[in-house]
């Protein structure tokens, strides 16, 4: 297998990608950001501060993001932390009445690939 070639940092306002949280460590590189890249097959792109209603509803989805996976050096999440979550989830969650707040500056400009920004400006927790 090649190595990993990740997508330019950019974020959907255009300018540099933020960091998201490194504690917990998230990413699809597991690097803080909401970094991508051609195998990032479920585009961990939008940065969001999760909610307990939001960690339900995910579960409830058949994503369990609360459950710690020791295995996959996952803590699980709980209300307060950011996280970059896949792009599809969201609007899922959108369409849903359950999405999750957003952190512009520290989201991924390819989430704009599957999510109008309109809709995530809705949700922004940071316009600038």
């Amino acid at each position: 297998m090649g190595s990993l070639i990740m997508a330019e940092s950019l974020n959907i306002l255009g300018g540099k990608l933020l960091p998201c949280s490194d504690s917990p460590a998230t990413g699809f590189f597991r690097d803080g950001c909401c970094n991508t890249c051609n195998e990032d097959i479920g585009s961990h792109t939008v940065c969001v501060e999760v909610t307990i209603e939001f960690l339900e509803y995910s579960r409830f989805s058949g994503n369990d993001l609360s459950t710690a996976r020791p295995n996959l050096a996952f803590p699980g999440l709980k209300e307060g932390d950011r996280w970059c979550l896949c792009a599809g989830r969201w609007l899922q969650a959108y369409k849903e009445g359950m999405a999750p707040k957003v952190f512009l500056r520290n989201s991924h400009i390819k989430a704009l690939e599957l999510i109008p920004l309109p809709f995530l400006e809705e949700f922004a927790i940071q316009l600038n």
